[in-house]
């Protein structure tokens, strides 16, 4: 289950701030940030997190498409 919805209250509340907060998350406790002192954008570029970066694409676009108003947005 992802981090988010364990035991946190939601304070962002933008669309798709779950998977946000999950891929900072992701992103500021991976080896490549706390042992290579690289920056988190960095790290995104050399495809670290990447399913997590996958996920927040899709709900971004979702947001987009027309039909998300009949099927919701995707992600979570």
């Amino acid at each position: 289950m992802p981090k988010y919805y364990e035991e946190k209250e939601e304070e962002d509340g933008r669309a798709c701030g779950g998977v946000r907060e999950d891929l900072r998350q992701c992103l500021l406790e991976s080896a490549c940030v706390l042992r290579e002192n690289k920056s988190p954008k960095q790290c995104l570029r050399e495809g670290h997190c990447k399913s997590l970066q996958v996920t927040f694409f899709a709900c971004k676009r979702s947001m987009l498409d027309t039909r998300a108003r009949f099927r919701g947005r995707k992600g979570y």
